[in-house]
């Protein structure tokens, strides 16, 4: 069943111990901004697919980010977000696999549930169910004379 959370609020998402960021819900209109970013706009058509999901992330987080606790400059003094501070926390890898995985992927998990397909009958994903019906009698040949 698919719940609709009516009240769309910004949350909080854990992406470290003692890290934490307050984000926009991750809306049509937000991904949609985000794939007109200009950053996202300006990658090469042959860039990798990591390259394209670091400049995407990095986009979407800009835009999502509201507030975050526990993210500080060189000296350990407590900074705000800036485009610049989110970039240069997506750098650090945990923190971008956490993003993906706490707020992206929970967005991207509907886009995935309709594109799944039938298990194989066989191989690795046996179990599909039959869609026809058995032949109850073999059929008839024409004799041949």
């Amino acid at each position: 069943m698919l719940t609709l959370d009516l009240t769309n609020t910004p949350r909080w998402h854990d992406l470290a111990p003692g890290v934490r960021v307050h984000l926009r819900p991750l809306t049509t209109a937000l991904m949609v901004a985000t794939r007109s970013d200009s950053t996202v706009e300006a990658i090469p058509e042959n860039a990798s697919d990591e390259e394209r999901a670091v400049a995407f992330g990095k986009a979407l987080a800009r835009r999502a980010v509201l507030a975050w606790e526990g993210i500080g400059d060189a000296s350990g003094n407590p900074i705000d977000p800036s485009p610049e501070a989110i970039d240069a926390l997506l750098d650090v890898w945990p923190i971008f696999e956490a993003f993906q995985l706490t707020y992206v992927s929970k967005g991207l998990l509907l886009e995935q549930e309709k594109n799944v397909s039938a298990l194989s009958p066989n191989g690795p994903s046996a179990g599909a169910s039959d869609t026809a019906k058995p032949v109850r009698k073999p059929a008839r040949t024409a004799r041949q004379g």
